[in-house]
């Protein structure tokens, strides 16, 4: 019988996010620093002999064979061939639509351990390009380091960037990223810069001014965070994130939160919590 096992899928922030261009096909150019957050869903992995790939628990108006976590699972089936099967319970804690990658981190969760536990032996690179056919965040959770990306994001470079407290809000909004990239007065001509000069930069995000301006809630959320700590959004939202240097200053923000909003606390780190599971597992 085989026991199930749990591996973290986690959040991320965009640390900064600038537009510097626009393709003839309507994607955009970016240059943004992903880090990784030790909060996150989960996935519970349970290996079986059925072949199949069965998943739990329904997620209302989402076929099981539409969700990335399902499509990965048969990505790695087609590849290798595998004729193993695995349940799988997703405990989703990363709200939707938020810009925290909660959708590409799950794939990715599902990509590295059943790689792992189903023994198909494929390398990261195979399996990050097996995660850019399911969606452009995808790579970067699979590779599990703090990232620098360019083009239309599937450039990475690994980075570092200081490992600071974060109080992460949302308020009560769900925002398509194709609104946000779809929009006239989005700023697309931000210079290119190196990643030494953006890092030794004050960070911001291009998005920001749109996403503001469209939503209200988004505006008013980080005026008030603002008053305790440098404040943006991540990536097109409607997640906001403060800063901190210490964890007591962030979770005293937290504890005063207006009920408008929802948040949490967390560190961001430089590896993914997925890859200290990974390697605690092969040791």
């Amino acid at each position: 019988m085989h026991q199930p096992s749990v591996w973290p899928s986690p959040a991320k922030l965009n640390l900064f996010l600038y537009i510097t261009g626009r393709r003839d096909n309507g994607y955009h150019d970016l240059q943004t620093l992903f880090q990784f957050l030790d909060y996150g869903d989960s996935l519970t992995i349970t290996p079986n002999e059925t072949g199949s790939v069965t998943l739990s628990p329904d997620i209302e108006g989402l076929l099981p064979q539409d969700n990335l976590v399902y499509r990965a699972a048969m990505a790695i089936k087609s590849k290798t061939g595998c004729k193993a099967g695995a349940h799988i319970h997703i405990d989703k804690i990363l709200p939707m639509g938020g810009g925290l990658g909660g959708g590409s981190s799950n794939a990715a969760t599902a990509l590295i351990a059943l790689n792992y536990l189903w023994e198909t032996k494929l390398s990261i690179d195979e399996l990050a390009e097996m995660g850019l056919a399911l969606g452009a965040d995808v790579p970067v959770f699979v590779r599990g380091t703090t990232a620098f990306a360019e083009g239309v994001g599937e450039k990475l470079q690994p980075a570092d960037a200081p490992e600071k407290w974060y109080l992460v809000a949302k308020p009560d909004v769900s925002i398509a990223t194709a609104k946000i990239f779809g929009h006239e007065n989005l700023t697309r001509n931000t210079p290119n810069r190196t990643l030494n000069e953006l890092l030794a930069e004050k960070h911001e995000n291009d998005c920001e001014k749109i996403v503001r301006e469209l939503f209200p809630e988004v505006d008013k959320a980080i005026s008030w965070l603002l008053e305790y700590a440098p404040s943006r959004l991540t990536g097109t939202g409607a997640c906001v994130f403060a800063e901190f240097e210490d964890e007591a200053a962030a979770r005293s923000t937290l504890n005063q939160l207006p009920d408008w909003l929802t948040g949490f606390v967390a560190r961001g780190v430089n590896t993914s919590p997925l890859f200290t599971t990974l390697n605690s597992q092969t040791q």
